[in-house]
């Protein structure tokens, strides 16, 4: 099991400055893996990003969400064509970093919608996932798409209507992503949905309830981490958070990130990456029992 950060945590860019600043940091954390945002593909220098996570000794997978420019769910061919042709300029920047996992909100736009997804529309998405999917892996890359809440996306959020997409993309190459922010405020509880996703669980965010430090919320995450023990999961376990002091203007808006719920990223990472550790730890003395 890889223990991973953000790169949000420390930069709300990612030029040379910006990835130097959140690579460095997530290994001077103690992280194994830093989980990097492809907010502009077209930019994005992967070769640069490559060389300094090799040099930092430290695995990488990126996420993203959709636009309304590139939105798998559209009804719209020309708008589902540009967001499979941009998810495929992302596969190859995973490749090149030499990551193995793209995830996030890549099967629709991460905004609130006013509307119900349409059926049109979520076959879309999963029409365009599906190819994808074949495509990731021809790179040795699989997709994991993440469960967001009401507010992000209107195609699901819970895991079980995550699990439902997945049946009908039909490839084993997608797996469910979870994060405990989001269940938080959709899920009933933080157990279930681990145990229903079972081995189709790929990816996982720990988040607290307001985007601050761990254990200062409302999430359970002693239940949580129990599940993915009694699950047996070893994907990787990426710590993300949100301060508008670090976050860059336009993601603070999307995200809704209104107030600085620290300054220090750091204190922050240095304090999930124990937390995360020691309740992982916790949890596995279960079976001494």
């Amino acid at each position: 099991m890889l223990i991973g950060a953000h790169a949000l945590v420390f930069s709300g860019s990612f030029d040379e400055a910006g990835l130097r600043a959140s690579i460095e940091g997530t290994k001077a954390a103690g992280f194994d893996l830093i989980e990097i945002p492809l907010m502009d593909p077209g930019q994005f220098d992967s070769a640069l990003a490559g060389r300094m996570l090799r040099d930092n000794d430290l695995a990488v997978t990126a996420s993203l969400g959709l636009t309304d420019a590139t939105d798998l769910s559209s009804e719209n061919p020309a708008v589902v064509a540009a967001g499979e042709e941009m998810l495929e300029v992302c596969l190859d920047h995973v490749a090149t970093m030499g990551g193995e996992v793209l995830c996030g909100v890549i099967y629709s736009a991460m905004r609130k919608f006013m509307a119900p997804a349409s059926a049109k529309g979520v076959a879309n998405s999963q029409a365009a996932i599906a190819r994808l999917a074949a495509k990731a892996r021809d790179r040795g890359i699989r997709l994991s798409l993440e469960v967001v809440n009401r507010y992000e996306s209107n195609v699901f959020n819970t895991g079980r209507g995550g699990l439902r997409y997945l049946d009908e993309v039909g490839s084993d190459n997608v797996s469910l992503h979870l994060d405990t922010y989001h269940m938080n405020i959709e899920e009933s509880d933080l157990w279930q949905p681990v145990l229903d996703a079972g081995e189709r669980l790929g990816y996982v965010h720990i988040g607290e309830s307001h985007r601050g430090y761990l254990g200062t919320g409302s999430v359970d995450f002693d239940s949580f981490f129990r599940a993915l023990d009694r699950a047996g999961y070893d994907g990787p376990v990426v710590f993300e958070s949100f301060s508008s002091a670090v976050v860059s203007a336009e993601l603070s808006n999307t995200l809704g990130i209104w107030r600085n719920l620290w300054q220090d990223s750091d204190d922050l990472a240095a304090h999930a990456n124990r937390f995360i550790r020691d309740g992982l730890h916790a949890v596995s003395t279960i079976a001494l029992h």
